[in-house]
């Protein structure tokens, strides 16, 4: 099978995931276990972690972009796909909270409200809209397509990136706020 027809197989299956990861994400998000009945702890200890999963992933993507400006690709791919664990990680985290815990709203007033509303919105939806370009952008090195994957990469980078780092700022932000 061609790249060309590969591709193609692929981006189907890119763009199934790149709706049904979110929704899952939202329909799970509604779902909160205690108030169904079910008698299950609150895992509030996991904002922290996965906060720092977070953080981990801003500082492999860097060491990625690095690796691979040194000429080193089998680093950078390592390091891409350890990323990409790392997200899968903090998204079951993330549900797994959110499924046994009530959330926490944020109290802060005046500017830093707006600030708080604004970073976490575009943390929100860029973290739908890096979705696919991650997974074309992986796609693209394992079928061997580098000029193409050099190209996205270089819009999946910084919009992966901020996602990471805004993760991590939504927790230090909220988090004096948390029962």
């Amino acid at each position: 099978m061609s790249n060309l027809a590969q591709e193609k197989k692929y981006k189907k299956i890119i763009t199934g995931l790149s709706v049904v990861i979110p929704l899952a994400v939202a329909a799970l998000f509604a779902v909160n276990l205690r108030k169904l009945g079910f008698n299950v702890e609150p895992l509030s200890f996991l904002p922290p972690i996965y906060a720092s999963i977070n953080g981990l992933t801003a500082v492999v993507l860097i060491a990625a972009v690095i690796a691979i400006k040194k000429g080193n690709k089998k680093l950078h791919e390592q390091l891409n796909t350890f990323a990409i664990g790392c997200s899968l990680v903090f998204l079951l985290l993330y549900i797994g909270y959110h499924m046994t815990s009530d959330s926490t709203k944020f109290a802060g007033e005046g500017v830093i409200k707006y600030v708080y509303y604004f970073i976490l919105l575009t943390h929100i939806v860029l973290s739908i809209v890096v979705i696919p370009f991650v997974l074309t952008t992986f796609m693209r090195a394992k079928l061997g397509n580098f000029p193409q994957h050099k190209k996205i990469a270089k819009i999946t980078f910084p919009l992966w990136l901020y996602v990471a780092i805004t993760g991590v700022v939504v927790y230090l932000m909220i988090s004096p706020y948390y029962v």
